[in-house]
This record gives C-alpha cells, sequence and structure tokens, in this order.
C-alpha cells in the first residue's frame, strides 16, 4: 500500500510517500497565494491509495482535492517518534508558529504549547532578520557559531515584535556591531522563546528538533544550552509532520 502525507505550512508544503511503510518519495514546496495550486504541483504524477492532510490548508485540501486532515501536533508526534524511537518531546518550529509536544511513553500526545499569536521566534522571524543582514539561513548560523555568548560580544534584542526586532537589528548595523555577533544575538531571542515554550511542557532529558530551522546549527546549540539536554535534529526535519500524515494514512488503512 502507497500513503501519502501532506502538510500544508504557512511558507511550504511538504510530501511525504511511504510504500508498506517505507519512505519512497519526500518533496518541498514553496507555499503561494494559492495552496491548492501547489498542492496539486507538489502531486503531479504521484500515486497514493490513502492521503492525509495536516497544516493551516488541511481543510480546504480535504474539501477540493482528497483525504482527510489531522492536526499538525498529532502528525508531528507520530512522525517524531518514527524517525526517533524514544523520542519524548519535541519542537515544532514553523513558518509562522511553534509548538512544543510532551509525550508518554506509548508516543501519545501528553500535553503541547504553542505560540502562535505572534510571528517572534519563528521561521518567518528568522527568514526576516536573516534579510536584514544579507544572507542564507546556513551562512546566518556559520556567523552566529563564531561569536561566543557573552554581554560583550553579543547585544540583547529587547523586542518580542519581528517589525521592531528588525528596526533593533537595522540599528545595531548602522552602530557597527558584526554580523555575527547581531546573527548570534537573535538565535539567542529565538532560543528563549523556543525554550521557554518547551518547559511550559515538559523538562526535557532530550530534544526532537522538527521544521525548516532545525538545519540551523546555532539555534539547536543554543537550545541545548538553555535547556540543559542534548538536541536532536533528524534527518528529514522539514518533512517530519508530513510523515506523520503518511503513517496516520497507514494506520487507519491496515
Amino acid at each position: 500500500m502507497r500513503t501519502a502525507g501532506i502538510d500544508i505550512g504557512s511558507r511550504t508544503v511538504k510530501l511525504v510517500i511511504l510504500e508498506d511503510g517505507r519512505l519512497v518519495l519526500s518533496r518541498v514546496r514553496e507555499n503561494s497565494f494559492d495552496p491548492l495550486a501547489v498542492c496539486r504541483e507538489i502531486l503531479t504524477g504521484e500515486r497514493f491509495d490513502a492521503i492525509v492532510a495536516a497544516g493551516y490548508g488541511r481543510h480546504l485540501f480535504t474539501e477540493r482535492i482528497a483525504g482527510r486532515a489531522i492536526t499538525e501536533i498529532k502528525a508531528a508526534a507520530l512522525g517524531a517518534r518514527h524517525v526517533v524511537p524514544f523520542c519524548g518531546t519535541v519542537l515544532d518550529i514553523g513558518g509562522q508558529d511553534s509548538k512544543a509536544i510532551a509525550l508518554d511513553g506509548r508516543g501519545a500526545v501528553r500535553r503541547f504549547e504553542m505560540n502562535d499569536k505572534c510571528a517572534a521566534g519563528t521561521g518567518r522571524f528568522l527568514e526576516t532578520m536573516t534579510l536584514a543582514l544579507g544572507c542564507g539561513l546556513d551562512d546566518f548560523s556559520r556567523l552566529a557559531e563564531q561569536v561566543d555568548v557573552s554581554a560583550s560580544a553579543c547585544p540583547t534584542l529587547n523586542s518580542t515584535c519581528t517589525v521592531f526586532a528588525e528596526s533593533e537589528v537595522v540599528s545595531l548595523i548602522a552602530k557597527g556591531e558584526s554580523r555575527g555577533a547581531i546573527a548570534r544575538s537573535i538565535v539567542e531571542a529565538v532560543a528563549g522563546r523556543a525554550a521557554a515554550l518547551v518547559r511550559q511542557v515538559d523538562t526535557p532529558e532530550a530534544l526532537v528538533l522538527i521544521g525548516g530551522l532545525a538545519r540551523c546549527a546555532a539555534l539547536r546549540q543554543a537550545l541545548s544550552r538553555r535547556l540543559a539536554c542534548p538536541v536532536q535534529a533528524p534527518d528529514g526535519a522539514q518533512t517530519v509532520v508530513a510523515l506523520g500524515c503518511a503513517l496516520a494514512a497507514m494506520e487507519e488503512n491496515r
């Protein structure tokens, strides 16, 4: 049996297809003002027996195209537990929101919290900040890793609002602060908000980080230091929610 999972997020659409539980396809596309068109494009030429959707566009997808919908929370739990079997705490930093999820011994959701009222600390926030610094995410991470965390080397971003924080970054640039120091201060701001969210649901012995920002090594290091635990970003971290959807489709069609 071939099952598909699609995660229709604010910034990207992710597709995963499993055949008898084995990963056969993983695909990511930028989202647009017409998410259904992006979904149809990402599905072009693909065959599957069942599909499950999650993300902001899940209900529109199931109404207009196919399948059924589940929450990102459930999909993230399923996907994370599949790729990291003993996973107990998951942090999903998406384009517009962040989710901290605590799992029980069976992998079921025990508790979760979301930061979805403001883009601060999300992928959109970091994207805006990297644009202000004129670099991509990988270069941004390398810049931040070159700077030690100290009061003398790392200025503090005081604003929790993306718009005001961007203004602070512009001001720091105008004052002659190095890009590395500014990048480190941005990472610390994101990590501080994310760590506070995680603490609301659990005191983790280890954390699994998923979503597009999982590849930012500087962020992983900052989270590990703040939470005093290892932080793991599994392969395919950006598509873990879509994987969870495909697993849900497989479970209900056994």
